[in-house]
Order: structure tokens, then C-alpha cells, then sequence
């Protein structure tokens, strides 16, 4: 059946009526914080959550022992994520910077719920001062309300498809927690079977040629990767012949070697995969290590649970190479190298594949998610575009 066809059946000759929001909804904004009833912790007393801007769990601001809005309604962010849409069920107490949409006519609220999240990126916000959203900015915003039967069904569908987003979402969560569970355990051992080595017992620290800004390119032939597009796209470019000219001269990972970054998010780590590419100075380091003592994919699992050492403080964090060479490594069965690189190989062997089932983009559970919220998208679309009439 096509798209077409389908809501032709669906609507079966009905005209669906445009409104304002404001003729479908009384629109409230968020008041003052409670400050005389305000706990920071659900308490028997205090058990109203009170909202804020935010999305899911980061709009709770505390709680208190009075609702403002006690009938199910829709709240929208007004400022920060601004547009974020959320169906509230419970009783609530909205505060600044949050506008609630509560039904005045009979309507199914999720059926408004999904057609507010559809135009969440929409709306025309001045960006003179303060960006944020208004109740007279968002009340003569059209909204089509076909019959209460076909709202249930468009419900339905709908529903079908954030669950079955909610279930892989679910499947995900728990399988990096057994990930983490196994890599942890897996990486701990007894005493006797280990011996913890500083980084710098175990290789050298390496990093590549500096290359000035003048010298790249927005376009160009051979990727340069910045502290802020390491493990993502390139946004700079060097000549070929600058790029063979510092890999002959100068430091460049071997394949399989795990480039470290050395600020912003300190300690992400990327296997490099041998592709023509450069990378910056003193931001993005390696251990150059010798693969008979420690493998390299065994250092990258290290690495995830490594404590770089990195203290808190108004200066900007940097992990400096004196620091990165006193990182401890766990090696296993030191004494024994045959034994100890067979070990490793198996820890490896076992995290390699929780790897792949939790962050490939194409065998993993991510890319099911990333296809069925495109899917759901397209359909929730589809299915509230209505025609207006002139």
C-alpha cells in the first residue's frame, strides 16, 4: 500500500481542522522557583517534581508539596534546548523558562505531543539578545486536529515505534554495563599474576611534527586531525608533499598504534588504521611500544579504565607527557612472555566482540537505533502532514 493510499484509508474523506494553539491549548509559563516548599530530594512531603528547561531527567530542578499543573500536559523548553517538547502525566510545578501546553478541548494529548516534537526545530526564535521562546511567539502556530479516531490511530502507530526504540535503547544501556562488568573484571587479577609497569617502562611517547596553521588547507589532500576533530571529521588539510616530507623525517604511528588525546576529552583513544593523515602536536600523542611485551589493542582496554591523573582546577587540563608516562599498566604474567601475550589475546578476544555488539555503527545495536529513530521520523512525518486549505 502506498504512503497515499494508506492515509486516504486512514482519513477516509474527513477535513481536518487547523487551529491556533491557542484556541486548542491554555498556555502557561513557568512562575518562580518555590523557594518556601523546596527540597533538592523527593521526600513523603515534597513529592511534586518541579521543571525547568531541560531535556529528560536534566529539566528537574527539586521538589515541593503543591502542583501548579495538575491535568496532563505538554511543556516546552524556552530557553537552552530551546522547542524541547515533553508529555507530562503527573502533576508537576512548572518554573521559568518552561511553557506548559494544557488542553482546553477534547483532544488526544499524545497525538498533540507528537506533532509538537515534529516541529521542535522550527520555530522562529530572534536572535537579538537572549534566544528564547514566548507564549505570544508560539500561539497562533497552527495545529491540525482530524478526528479523535484517527488522532488514537496515529497514536498507535507511533507508539509502536518509540517502543521498539525504547527496547533497543534498553538492550544497549544494558550491554555497556556488561561490557564495563567484564572489561573491569577481566582486566583485575590476582596478586601474583601481575605486575603493574608505568607507561614509560613500556614504550616511548611519541607525537608528530608540528605543523602551523598557516600551512593547512579547508581543502586538501591529506587530513589533519585538531584536538577538536580528533576521532571525527577533519576540518583541515596539508600538502601530499608536506605530509611525506614529516612522515619520512619525523614520528608517525604504525597501524594498530592507539593516539591519545592530551586535552579537551583527555584520554579518547583512536586505533589508527593506517590512512594517510596527521595529526597534531603535543594534543594527540602515542606510546610507541614494543608488541612483545604489550599489545596494542590490549593498551586501548587499558586505557578505558586508566586514571590519568588529571586534577581539577580554573586552568585548562592537559595531560602532560612526564604524567602519561606514569600511568600504571597491568601486565599479566610478566615473568612468563608467551603466557602473558596469550593472556592479553584473550582478554582482547572477549572485549573485541562486547565492542562491536555495543559501538559498531554497523553491526552494533547503535545503528539499529540510529535506522529505527529515521524510520519512526519519517513515519511520524508522514503521517501529521496534513493538507491546509486556502
Amino acid at each position: 500500500m502506498s504512503d497515499l493510499s494508506f492515509m486516504e484509508k486512514l482519513l477516509d474523506g474527513v477535513d481536518v481542522e487547523w487551529r491556533t494553539l491557542v484556541d486548542v491549548f491554555d498556555i502557561i509559563a513557568g512562575g518562580d522557583v518555590p523557594k518556601d516548599s523546596l527540597s533538592s530530594i523527593e521526600t513523603e512531603e515534597f513529592n511534586i517534581p518541579i521543571l525547568s528547561n531541560g531535556i529528560e531527567n536534566k529539566s528537574l530542578y527539586g521538589w515541593t508539596n503543591k502542583a501548579k499543573i495538575n491535568k496532563p500536559s505538554l511543556t516546552i523548553s524556552a530557553r537552552g534546548t530551546i522547542g524541547w517538547t515533553s508529555f507530562q502525566d503527573k502533576p508537576f510545578f512548572p518554573i521559568v523558562r518552561l511553557i506548559v501546553l494544557t488542553p482546553k478541548i477534547k483532544l488526544n494529548l499524545k497525538y498533540a505531543y507528537y506533532y509538537m516534537k515534529a516541529i521542535e526545530n522550527n520555530y522562529n526564535v530572534p536572535q537579538n539578545g537572549i534566544p528564547q521562546l514566548t507564549k505570544p511567539m508560539i500561539k497562533d502556530i497552527g495545529i491540525p486536529i482530524p478526528p479523535l479516531n484517527i488522532q488514537s490511530e496515529i497514536v498507535r502507530i507511533l507508539d509502536n515505534f518509540t517502543e521498539l526504540t525504547a527496547e533497543l535503547t534498553a538492550e544497549l544501556t544494558a550491554r555497556k554495563k556488561q561490557y564495563t562488568y567484564y572489561r573491569d573484571k577481566l582486566l583485575t587479577f590476582e596478586d601474583g599474576e601481575v605486575e603493574f609497569k608505568l607507561l614509560g617502562e613500556v614504550g616511548e611517547v611519541r607525537m608528530c611534527k608540528r605543523i602551523l596553521k598557516e600551512q593547512t588547507l579547508p581543502d586538501g589532500e591529506v587530513p589533519f586531525y585538531k584536538i577538536g576533530t580528533f576521532g571525527k571529521e577533519p576540518d583541515a588539510y596539508i600538502p601530499r608533499k608536506l605530509f611525506e616530507e614529516y612522515k619520512a623525517k619525523y614520528n608517525y604511528p604504525k597501524i594498530g598504534e592507539i593516539l591519545i588525546s592530551a586535552s579537551g576529552t583527555i584520554g579518547r583513544t583512536v586505533i589508527f588504521d593506517g590512512k594517510d593523515s596527521y595529526f597534531q602536536d603535543s594534543n594527540i600523542v602515542w606510546i610507541e611500544n614494543d608488541e612483545k611485551m604489550v599489545l596494542n589493542n590490549y593498551l586501548f582496554y587499558c586505557y578505558q579504565i586508566a586514571n590519568w591523573g588529571i586534577s581539577e582546577g580554573g586552568t585548562i587540563q592537559r595531560l602532560y607527557n612526564d604524567g602519561l608516562r606514569k600511568l600504571k599498566i597491568p601486565i599479566p604474567y610478566p615473568n612468563d612472555s608467551i603466557k602473558s601475550l596469550k593472556e592479553q589475546e584473550r582478554i582482547v578476544a572477549i572485549l573485541d566482540k562486547f565492542d562491536t555488539l555495543t559501538n559498531s555503527i554497523i553491526d552494533g545495536l547503535p545503528k539499529e537505533i540510529e535506522l529505527r529513530t529515521k524510520q519512526y521520523e519519517y513515519y511520524r512525518d508522514f503521517l501529521l502532514t496534513f493538507p491546509k486549505k486556502d
